[in-house]
This record gives C-alpha cells, structure tokens and sequence, in this order.
C-alpha cells in the first residue's frame, strides 16, 4: 500500500528506480534469510525476482493516470497476479519466491479460495487492498469512495465466509485414514561416511547445521562400507515402521547414494523389504555417474508384493545448485487400498501447475538445509488445498509435515533436532477442487486484463510529466483531486 502511494505520487523515474531497489533488495535479504548459497544463478535469480515484481508498479505509474476507476483499482492487483502466475509457471525458480499466499498460511478460511482460483488468487486480493486503500486515501469521503472500498470489503468478506463454510460443512474424511511413515539417514553415518571421504570438517553437526548443501558430490564406491551402512540403516528404520502400523514409508530426498553399478542391487533389496514388510514402499536416492550433470534424482515405489511401480526422476533442479538430468515431469500415480497414490521430488512442488494431479495422497521427499526447509515444507501445503489431496512432505533437513486438503497440518516433525522414525495418519480420499480441473483460469484472466489496460493506456494521450496523477485525474474527469499532491 504504501510501495503503491509512493510510486503514484513520486517523480516517475525516481520513484520507479527507488520502488526496483526495495523489490530487489527484498529478494536479496529473502536468500539471506534463506541461507540460500550465493552461486551466480541463484544471484540472477534475486535480481530477477525483484525485477519482475516491480513491473506491477511501474504499469501503476505509467498507465493510471491515464485510466479511469476501474484501471486504478484493477490495474495493479491484476498485475501482481499475471507475474506471480509467469514466474510460478515459467521461470526455473517457480514459486519458491514471491508467491504472496505462502503468507497467509496460517489463514485457512481465507486460503480455501486458492481450491477454486490457484494460488495467485491470493496476490490479486492483497494487490487490490492496495489499490482500494489509495483509492480512499486520494479520494474525499463520498458515496463514490464508499461504493469502492465497500465492493472490495464484500469481495473479502464473501472469500472469507465461504472458505470458513467450506472447512466448517464439508470437513475433511478422517473415518479412513492410513500410517505413513518418514524415514531420514541417520546423522551419525553421514557424519563417518563423510570423514571416510577425507572430509573431517563435514562431521555429523556440520551436516545437521548444513542440511544437505554440506554433503559434497562422491562416487559411493569410494566408501563402500560407510555407504553401506547409511543404506542399512534406512532399511532397518523402514522395517520398524512397518513393525509400527506404517502401510506407505517414504525416504527423504538423496536419502541413499549409490552407485549406477550398484542401482539395480540396490532396487532389488528394497523390493525384498517391501516384500517380507507388507508395504508400499517409497525410496529416494541419488546416482552418481561419471559426467556430473547425467546424475540422477529419484525414487522408485514398490508394492507389498515386491513389483517395482515406478522410476521417478526429479523434473527440476534447484537452478544454480543442483545439476541433475532432470525427469519428463509426468507425475506418477498408482492405485493402492489406501486410495491414489502420487510422488513429486522437493523443488518440484514449487510447480503448482505440475502439481494438478488426480490423487488421493501425494508424496514429495524433500531435501532442505535448516532455514529453508521449515518454510519450503509450509509452502508445499498449499497444494494439497489446491488439488484437494492429502500432502506428506519427508524433508531431510528441516521440517517435515502431513496435511489434510483442507490445508490442516497433521503432523509435524522439526528434523533440525529430531531424526527418528515420523508416523502420520493421513486421510485417504480426497475430493476435487475447481482449480484441479480448470487450472488457471483466472490467473489468465488477470493476465489478459492487464494487456487490455497497458493497450488502453498507451492509446490514450500521454499526460505532462510535470502533472500529479491525482491533478490529472480532475484535468481528465475521472476522479477527485488531493490537495497538495506533488509531481
């Protein structure tokens, strides 16, 4: 509101210059405050970020002055929606940054809405408070006034009411729930696989500080035996899990590092535990192989009778961080008693448009470092509300979590501090949602009706730069005047 306020009654190219800064600067403290490592695409990532979600103020400096009511009020919020939308779909940073509904997530009524309009329906509504706001501030009290803050006052409270109806009269199904457990590489073997790697500074509190950012690239047949041992000891927690009620166990991302030689081997000891355990089993591991850039993220479900269901590969690397040969992003899903049962890998469920999948109960290993991953596991929440799906998100590093499709954590484990086994009970049928099945309808919409006001707005004539937004207005007829607003 206040961004806004000041572009509007700044010196165009001065405020726009100041209004760029704040935007970038905000994307640099975001990755400090991440710890996000500073590789050269990771910086252009921020310059980036904070490039694009300045473009909605410099289309509400440059344009308004030349629209009327409805420009003024529509222009920005439709703005902030259509780039929140172009980065979340198609930049290779996806939603990880400047998605405004990741701040509302302790906000479950008003987030039901993003099951009909997506996620960046969230960012229009917080763009047009903005613009509702200003509307007031330039404008005298009137009927004109009240008409427009009382239209978007009723828009909220509508999105409001409705969403606390939704969680109120269609509560989630919680009479067939299934155990699912989490399973993370001890911290200890990690700890002795990495000194046997010559690495005695990477010790077990390294990597728990670190999260897997600490863990460098290796062939594990260079430390045959440590490796072995992390791999037994994620099997042996999957058997106490089953021993504990688990139907579905999922590993953390990379969780097991192994070999291409010794893959198959590897597949064929988690079919014989999936087997003699009765479960359905999800395991991640990474591949090395001899050209860094064709090692492989993935996971591969087994069922109870030991088939192997799928081969899942990781459709995006962390850009800058990671450099893995990344997957054709055709999301998995299998049908088990317990219901549909899908797989995402981490960074992956920053995609929501990959993310619309008709399942009951969808699986996403994460791989996070301590700061990124509380907030990274929180953000993935979103999509079960969008899809109408139970969530289970296994992070190595972070906080892993279980949510209903309402949006309503289940289970939470901080695993900064606590690594043994994690067992939640999830809800097994889902329901279907709106933007499941049309996608993203209104994001489009926003986007069109930003290209309708950039084309009203530069066919219409340009205004003296020296004139206020506001005294153009009263020069144009189409609104009232602020005294003493400034060029």
């Amino acid at each position: 509101m206040f961004l806004l306020r000041f572009t509007r009654t700044s010196r165009r190219l001065a405020g726009l210059v100041l209004v760029w800064l704040v935007s970038v600067g905000a994307a640099v403290f975001w990755m400090w405050q991440m710890a996000v490592p500073l590789a050269g695409l990771t910086v252009l990532g921020g310059l980036a970020f904070g490039t694009v979600l300045a473009l909605p103020y410099v289309a509400d400096r440059l344009l308004v002055p030349r629209l009327g009511t409805a420009g003024e009020v529509l222009l920005f919020p439709m703005a902030l929606a259509a780039c929140e939308f172009l980065l979340g779909t198609f930049s290779p940073f996806g939603t990880a940054y400047g998605l405004l509904a990741t701040t509302q997530d302790g906000n479950l009524a008003l987030l039901q809405v993003i099951s009909v309009v997506g996620p960046y329906g969230i960012g229009f509504l917080i763009g047009a408070f903005a613009t509702v706001a200003n509307w007031a501030w330039a404008h005298p009290p009137a009927r004109r006034t009240a008409r427009t803050v009382g239209a978007y006052a009723l828009v909220v409270a509508v999105v409001a009411v409705a969403g606390g109806a939704r969680l109120a009269w269609f509560p989630v199904d919680t009479a067939q729930t299934v155990r699912v457990a989490g399973i993370n590489p001890g911290m200890a073997l990690l700890g002795i696989e990495m000194t046997a790697l010559g690495e005695p500074r990477v010790d077990a509190a390294t990597v728990g500080r670190l999260g897997q950012a600490a863990i460098p690239r290796f062939d594990p047949d260079t430390v045959r035996a440590e490796s072995t041992a992390v791999i037994d000891g994620l099997f042996a927690d999957t058997r106490s899990a089953a021993r504990a009620g688990a139907k579905i166990v999922v590993w953390s991302e990379n969780a097991a590092r192994i070999s291409a030689a010794g893959e198959a081997t590897f597949v064929a000891r988690a079919q014989d535990v999936a087997r003699q355990e009765h479960i359905w089993l999800d395991v991640a591991d990474n591949v090395h192989l001899p050209d860094p850039s064709r090692d492989r993220d993935e996971t591969h479900l087994i069922g109870p009778d030991g088939n192997l269901l799928w081969t899942y590969q990781k459709a995006h690397p962390v850009p800058g961080l990671e450099s893995y040969t990344p997957g054709d992003g055709a999301v998995p899903v299998v049908n088990t008693p317990y219901g549909r049962v899908a797989n995402v890998i981490c960074y992956d469920a920053d995609f929501p448009a990959m993310m619309h999948v008709d399942a009951d109960i969808m699986l996403v290993p994460g791989g996070d470092w301590p700061e990124m991953g509380r907030v990274h596991t929180e953000m993935s929440g979103l999509r079960a509300v969008e899809n109408g799906y139970s969530l289970v998100r296994q992070d190595f590093d972070g906080g892993s979590e279980a949510f209903d499709h309402n949006g309503h954590s289940l289970s939470i484990q901080d695993t900064t501090v606590e690594r043994s086994l994690w067992l939640t009970d999830v809800p097994t049928r889902s329901t279907t949602t709106a933007y499941r099945v049309i996608g993203d309808v209104f994001s489009w919409l926003c986007l069109a009706g930003t290209i309708f006001f950039i084309g009203v707005g530069i066919s219409r004539p340009r205004r003296r730069e020296s004139e206020s937004p506001q005294a153009h207005r009263a020069r144009a007829g189409v609104g009232g005047t602020l005294s003493g607003g400034g060029g």
